[in-house]
Formats: C-alpha cells, sequence, structure tokens
C-alpha cells in the first residue's frame, strides 16, 4: 500500500510554496484570506445574516454561506471586494 506525504504549511506563502505555486499565486492566496477573515468578522460583529449580507452586496445567500464557510474556490476577489465594501 502507498504511503501518503503530508506537508503542514501555516501560511498562505507556505502553501503556496508546498504545492509548487508562484509568489504571485501565493499573495494571491495570502490576500484572499485576509479578505475572508475580514468579511466573517464584519458580519458576526454585525450580526448579519447571510441573506442580509447577500442582498447588500447584491449576491446569493448560497455564495455568502460558502465564504462563511472559508469555501472561496469559485469565489473571485472581485466579489469579496465587492462584499467587504458593502458592510462598509
Amino acid at each position: 500500500m502507498k504511503k501518503n506525504n503530508y506537508v503542514v504549511t501555516s501560511t498562505p506563502e507556505e502553501l503556496a510554496e508546498a504545492l509548487g505555486l508562484s509568489a504571485a499565486d501565493g499573495l494571491e492566496i495570502k490576500i484572499k484570506s485576509d479578505l475572508n477573515d475580514k468579511i466573517i468578522e464584519t458580519i458576526k460583529r454585525k450580526k448579519l445574516t447571510h441573506a442580509q449580507v447577500a442582498k447588500l452586496a447584491g449576491t446569493s445567500r448560497t455564495r455568502i454561506t460558502a465564504l462563511v464557510g472559508r469555501n472561496t474556490k469559485d469565489i473571485s476577489t472581485d466579489l469579496m471586494l465587492r462584499i467587504i465594501s458593502s458592510l462598509g
């Protein structure tokens, strides 16, 4: 049976390096991660529902739910910026 080799990283930069990505890709990961943190923090602080955030940002509740669950695979940086902007 084949053994899996696991790599543990603690920063987006380390993750990019471990995956063989460029420095620019690592920076994009970090920016998206930081934006995601700020969005989640703001939603909690303002005690908003996912539906309320979706309406403010002009997107779907499903996308907000994915974002809060840290599933940003299909969410663009532009949308994340629009969400954070709509939250004030």
